[in-house]
Formats: structure tokens, sequence, C-alpha cells
């Protein structure tokens, strides 16, 4: 593999984390947020030292000749440990569950990087090696040892995501779990890169030489499944979040008509309330929300419970399952409210009926905002009550 094979999926965690650095500023206690930001940071970190192009210059840099290699098997240990604790805190339960089995993982992985540093110390490789330092110092002492510790966690950790991921996507449904399945195949690719690292070394020790699924196999196994993995990791949570936003704005939008329908009753010269053009789709539904309500109370003194309850039988009569056909009669008993309010704007016949009792929009959130602004757009019956409220007016 050559340097650009290391550099660009490099290039693309650091979009990834760029990307993820505004939510985690504004949230960064989100115990799930900081894994994936960490997660990101040493994905990016393993494809940049792994590249041959930088080994070299840090043996360099540090005048130690394969100083790279330990650098590059903790960076190795320290994504596995990432992973493992991303996906408890993505799995969730318990805080204090989560963050023991952490401290947990963390602590173990913790020991193993030590003990790869320790062991390089103590062992001795003069001759530098770009690319086949595993297979090449498989019989030196401790050396041995350093290799046969990163492969190990590695396995481990490999092993692991692979039951927890899969026992998981079984259980869930929709994003989650194609990012969980993404997840496996990644682990499956890192797996395969255990084996070819594990067969060449053990060759070695063996007395065999099969340096070239070290040398030439294993990096692309491990450069495609960690890409693959961290890939399972965030999409389930940048799509879930688009599909979230989506929704929201898909809300805001179909409030529109009833938004608009109240708002024609409000005073000449009533403020509104400015939004600026970054404000997000979450704040924007509350206030139209909020608009609603406001135009509903202008309106009451206009409701009227015969047209509400004539709209609820003709919807009823037409088909209309119980839900829908009271979003129906509040949206007609709205329309021709709109309608005797636009007919007497000063509100003399509210006057007369002030003392009969008040008639309320009981609307239960968004969602039945939602069906009113529907049935104000799309209900024949509403579209009569309006005629109907219209000629009366007139």
């Amino acid at each position: 593999m050559k340097g650009q094979d290391y550099y660009i999926p490099a290039a693309a965690m650091a979009i990834a984390l760029v990307f993820k650095l505004p939510a985690l500023r504004n949230n960064w206690r989100d115990p799930l947020l900081r894994s994936v930001c960490v997660l990101l940071t040493l994905a990016g970190a393993v494809f940049t030292f792994a590249a041959p192009p930088t080994i070299g210059a840090v043996n360099e840099w540090t005048g130690i000749p394969n100083f790279s290699a330990p650098l590059v098997y903790c960076l190795m240990t320290a994504f596995s440990a990432s992973c493992l604790v991303l996906m408890f805190n993505w799995r969730g339960g318990p805080p204090e569950e989560i963050r023991r089995t952490s401290r947990r993982w963390i602590s173990g992985y913790a020991t193993v990087i030590a003990a790869i540093m320790v062991l390089f110390a103590l062992g001795d490789a003069p001759e530098q090696r770009l690319r086949d330092f595993d297979t090449f110092y498989a019989n030196t002492p401790y050396i041995r040892l350093m290799i046969a510790f990163y492969l190990l966690a590695h396995n481990v950790a490999a092993m692991t995501m692979v039951a927890m991921c899969w026992r998981w996507s079984l259980q869930v449904r929709g994003w989650l779990r194609g990012g969980l399945v993404i997840i496996v195949a990644g682990y499956a690719f890192s797996l395969t890169y255990d084996a070819t690292k594990m067969s060449a070394v053990v060759a070695r020790w063996l007395g065999h030489d099969l340096d070239d699924l070290s040398t030439y196999v294993a990096p692309p196994l491990a450069s495609i499944g960690a890409l693959v993995s961290a890939v399972g990791f965030v999409l389930p949570l940048v799509c879930q979040r688009a599909s979230d936003s989506w929704q929201t704005w898909s809300t805001y939008r179909q409030l529109g008509t009833l938004w608009h329908e109240v708002q024609s009753t409000a005073p000449e010269g009533t403020p509104g309330v400015r939004m600026s053009w970054w404000s997000p789709a979450e704040i924007r539904v509350i206030q139209r929300e909020s608009d609603i309500h406001d135009g509903f109370l202008r309106l009451g003194p206009c409701f009227d419970r015969r047209h509400r309850d004539a709209a609820y039988a003709q919807a009823l009569a037409d088909g209309a399952d119980e839900v829908t056909a009271r979003a129906v009669a509040d949206a007609a008993m709205v329309a021709a409210a709109v309608r005797a309010t636009a007919a007497d704007p000063e509100g003399l016949a509210a006057e007369d009926a002030a003392e009969e009792e008040r008639v309320l929009i009981l609307a239960d959130g968004a969602r039945d905002l939602v069906r009113i602004s529907h049935a104000l757009r799309h209900s024949p019956v509403v579209a009569a009550t309006r005629r109907q409220a219209a000629l009366s007016a007139g």
C-alpha cells in the first residue's frame, strides 16, 4: 500500500471529526458524543502513523530505529478500546454500569499499551523495517512478546465487537441495525487481518516463511476494516440526526396551512417574532405552535360547537376514523370562526355570545395540530363548512 492509501482515509476521518466538533462544543458532557470524537481521532491517527512515509519520518525525528512500530501498535490498541467504549455508551444502560465497564476496558488496554512500550524498550530492534517489522523481529526477545500482546489485544477487541454488534443487530431495526451490520462487516476484515498477521508470525516461530501475508495482505485488510467500522459507527448517528431534522422541518411545513389560517385574523400591526435564518427547526416549530394557539385564543369567542358537531358526524359518515374525524371537526370549526371574524372584525357577535359556554380545541402537541392543518387543506367537509360560513357571514 502506498502513502495515499493511508492518508485518504485519514483525511476522511478528519472531515467527519470536523463536522462533529460543533456538537461536541455545545454538548461536551455527552459520553456518546465524546466517544465518537475520540474514535474518529484515533482512527485518523492510526491511518496517518501507519503510512510508510510517516513511519520513516517518525523514526528519523525520534532518532530511534523502528520507534513507529510501538507507536502504531499503541494507537491501534487505543482505537480498539475506543470502539468498545463507544459501543457500551451507544448501547446504553445504567450510567454507573456503563462507566464501570468502560473503565475496565480502558484500564485493560492501557496496561497493554504500557507493556508494548516497556517490551520495546527492553528489546533490540536496530535495523529499520518500514513494512515487515512483525515478521523480521518475530523471534527477537521481548519484541516477539510485544507483537504477540498487540495482536492478542486487537483480536480480543475484534471478537468482542463482532459478538456484541451481531447480538444487538438482531434486536433493533432501521439505521441502527444497518450501522451494526456494517460494523460487523468491518470487524470481519479486522479478524482476517489478525489471522494473516498471526499466521505469518507463528510461521516465523516455527521456522517457515509466510512474510507476504503480513507485508502485503494484512495492511489492506486493516485499512478496510478500520474504515468500514468507523463508517458503521458514524452512519446511524448522522442518518438518525438527518432523519430527525427532516421530520422536524416536515412538521413545520405541514403546520403552515393552519398557521396561515389563524394568522389571517391577527390585528394589523401585531408584532411577530422574528426568526434568524440559522434558527434551529425545533425552535421554529415551537414558535409556530405558539402562534397557532394564540390564534385559537383570538378565535375562541367565534368557535361554534354546531360546526364542529356537524363536521364530526359527516366525517364519520364518510368513513373517517375517530382521530381523523376529530381533526376534521376542529378544522371546520376553525375555518368557520375565521370567516365569522372576517365578517365581524369589531367582534360584536362575539360579545353577544360571551355568556355562552366557551368551546376549546384540545390539540395535544404538534401531531394533533398537523392533523388539523391537513384537514384544513384537504378535507371536503372543511371546504363545505368554509363555504357555508362565508355565505352566512355574507
